[in-house]
């Protein structure tokens, strides 16, 4: 591991300028996944801010129906919460099929975002890897790439993001809050908050230099029939082949997200219109222009399957 300096922040005004400040810092909190790359040299922080004392450890009903969950609020405490559990059933069941329990207990809401690929040309240091050293090549590319993303990569990167978690706040629509260094607030829609490749792999979120998530938002509860169903190949403590996050409400409508088969959780509205017609068509709109390898091609059918499955389930 490289040698970094370390400082703890006692308020978000601090914790932001100490960013702004020092090139190369990071924040820290339950440090699940940015520790593990610290220690294969894949991030290389010159300095870690801690926040885990800036109090954004509460879920709170917001003013207009929904709830606020701070940014440090641990996975397992918010799939526990009574409120979660009651109106946002799909979050609580997508953050249980994440992980470990100890995990869990450490893993925060903004972490779980921010996580990166589990690609193992990511985390093999002797591979290319545009997203480890941009312009380097991706070595999936032609490599063995079962677990890759078939829609939404680049000739760049076909990696998957990893989070559970994510592709159930898509399939809510959340909004994550931030704080800039120059003070100011703003409010990213989940849809906007992950970034494709494109040309910059490395570039994976629509944060700037210096700016901390603060909370995520969910909107009121909206009702409905919700599901989560991971596809793995073991039944616990394995990264999803697929996903399937649904709202299927009593008249058929509703809302699908996908996870692992893309770069970032995977919604198109445009399908979500598709569901009274059946899991083929809204397959078909999610995965329009899919582009998978001849490893992951299974990952289409697999996606039309499951779909199929949790259809069945929301209807009867």
């Amino acid at each position: 591991m490289k040698s970094f300096s370390y400082e703890r922040a006692t308020s978000p005004a601090q914790a932001v300028a100490a960013a702004a400040r020092t090139p190369g810092a990071r924040f820290i909190a339950g440090g699940t996944n940015l520790l593990d790359l610290m220690k294969l040299e894949i991030e290389t922080p010159a300095h870690l801010i801690d926040v885990n004392g800036l109090g954004f450890d509460r879920i709170e009903a917001t003013q207009e129906g929904g709830l606020r969950i701070g940014a440090l609020v641990r996975n397992t405490d918010l799939a526990a919460d009574a409120r979660v559990r009651r109106d946002y059933g799909l979050l609580s069941r997508a953050l249980l099929a994440g992980a470990s329990g100890q995990l869990r207990n450490k893993a925060t809401t903004a972490g779980n975002l921010l996580q990166r690929t589990r690609c193992p040309y990511f985390y093999d240091t002797n591979q290319a890897c545009n997203k480890r050293q941009p312009g380097s090549g991706c070595s999936a590319i032609g490599g063995v790439s079962r677990q890759h993303a078939v829609v939404g990569s680049s000739a760049a990167c076909i990696a998957t993001h990893p989070s559970d978690m994510a592709v159930a706040m898509r399939a809510l629509d959340a909004g994550v809050e931030t704080l800039r260094p120059d003070g100011s607030r703003r409010t990213i829609p989940i849809s906007d908050f992950h970034r494709l490749p494109g040309a910059t792999p490395h570039v994976e979120t629509a944060l700037a230099d210096g700016e901390l998530v603060t909370a995520v938002t969910l909107p009121p509860p909206i009702g409905g029939k919700q599901i989560y169903h991971k596809v793995r190949d073991r039944a616990s403590y394995a990264f999803a082949l697929i996903a399937v996050a649904a709202v299927v409400q009593t008249d058929g409508t509703g809302r699908v997200a996908l996870g692992g088969v893309a770069p970032k959780p995977w919604r198109v509205e445009a399908a979500d219109a598709e569901l009274r017609r059946g899991a083929k068509a809204v397959s078909q709109a999610l995965l329009a222009g899919a582009q998978p390898t001849e490893h992951n091609a299974f990952k289409v059918t697999l996606v039309e399957r499951t779909l199929e499955a949790v259809l069945t389930e929301a209807r009867s």
